[in-house]
């Protein structure tokens, strides 16, 4: 009987894995697309700094972490209802650790690309950077995910 509560618990808790991971998944979208906009309107140098390469490199970069960061959370969901604990288990730590990378990546390069100012609660991008790094960390951090992830490869 014992088996069966851990065994629904842990099912229970990788729901909660999940929906964290897309609730993580929607606050980089939003970081991105803040940052975008304000590197549109935002004027330096006798125009706007949106065009400059070195910013749009930083922001491609933001964007193949959320675009990663998204395909692992794709399959978490995809693999919410497995009756096979290892393979649920696995799919929401991969989603784990791709999205703590990627929060703590787009949260920095967010705040950066406005020139510190995302830290400051007068900016929306503040708040995210904010909810970032705690997503990160709920539910296990990147260590205790591949910790996890590893144990179901080692069939010792």
């Amino acid at each position: 009987m014992g088996g069966e509560v851990n065994a629904e618990l842990s099912a229970i808790a990788d729901y909660g894995v999940m929906a964290m991971c897309a609730e993580a998944l929607g606050a980089m979208d939003k970081c991105l697309a803040v940052t975008v906009e304000y590197t549109r309107a935002r004027n330096q140098f006798g125009g706007p700094i949106g065009p400059f390469q070195s910013l749009q490199h930083r922001m491609v970069d933001m964007l193949t972490r959320i675009e990663q960061a998204r395909s692992s959370v794709y399959l978490a969901a995809s693999r919410c209802e497995d009756s096979y604990a290892a393979r649920r288990e696995s799919a929401m730590s991969v989603a784990k650790v791709f999205i703590g990378e990627a929060t703590r990546f787009v949260g920095q390069q967010a705040v950066q690309l406005r020139g510190g100012m995302g830290v400051s609660d007068e900016v929306s991008i503040s708040r995210y950077f904010k909810r970032l790094p705690a997503a990160e960390l709920r539910f296990g951090g990147v260590e205790a995910h591949l910790a996890r992830y590893s144990r179901h490869l080692d069939p010792a």
